[in-house]
């Protein structure tokens, strides 16, 4: 009898187990995966060290959407469009094993361009409002309010105006296609880089970033447990993502 249970005992518990890794793979497939930020091209919306939950299901799903992303199909089925101003994770283009996460600013058909450091779409300047000058170590940052043709707005940050996507010739978004850059305008590799980013297809899409649930400074190793408390950026734990 006793033999019995213990059977009984590990087949339950490696039914539960399994249960748990297929409801798992359920969630981070149709609904939730969560990301993590490894560099500042998102500053000053994302830092490094926050970490967040990316909806699946916000774009409808393609391949990328699956587990190694497994080429089951192509294109996207009960496909959404992105908006304007969309914080996504994408497969990059160029190498679609690599997760990027950037703003979605041009849509199909649109031209982009920046001027002088200022963001141009479909010809027109966009609002550009001045919020505070900061330093980041000896450097000195600005950090604007930017607000997109569709009354979207969000955060920026620039280090000045000459650097070199600050003037760019126009880029000219292909249909099925998406124009991406990052809030750090002057620290990021984005879609003004076309043969590293470049025009991102529809099906590259991953999904839309949602909410950073955890943040840490990277001040405490992962096993300086006692150091921890102090690492945790409290003040970002379930931020929206705007």
């Amino acid at each position: 009898m006793a033999t019995k249970q213990k059977k009984g005992g590990f087949g339950e518990t490696l039914r539960t187990v399994i249960y748990a890794v297929l409801i798992a793979l359920v969630i981070r497939t149709f609904a939730y995966e969560p990301f993590s930020i490894p560099s500042g091209s998102m500053i000053p919306t994302l830092l490094v060290g926050d970490y967040l939950f990316v909806s699946k299901y916000a774009y409808g799903y393609s391949r990328f959407s699956l587990p190694l992303g497994l080429p089951l199909f192509d294109g996207r089925i009960l496909a959404d469009q992105p908006e304007r101003g969309d914080v996504a994770v994408f497969k990059l283009p160029s190498d679609d094993s690599t997760d990027y996460i950037k703003r979605v600013i041009g849509l199909p058909g649109d031209r982009i361009q920046v001027v002088d450091g200022l963001l141009h779409i479909n010809g027109e300047p966009v609002e550009r409002e001045k919020v505070r000058e900061t330093r980041v170590g000896q450097a000195a940052v600005t950090i604007y309010r930017e607000t997109l043709p569709n009354g979207e707005s969000h955060l920026i940050r620039e280090r000045g105006d000459d650097y070199f996507f600050d003037d760019t010739p126009v880029y000219e978004v292909p249909e099925g296609h998406y124009f991406m850059m990052g809030d750090n305008r002057d620290s990021s590799q984005d879609s003004r880089a076309l043969q590293r980013v470049g025009y991102v297809p529809f099906e590259n899409l991953v999904g839309r970033a949602e909410v950073v649930f955890f943040s840490h400074d990277g001040s405490a190793a992962i096993w300086e447990v006692w150091n921890w408390p102090t690492a945790i950026r409290y003040g970002r734990l379930f931020d929206d993502i705007d």
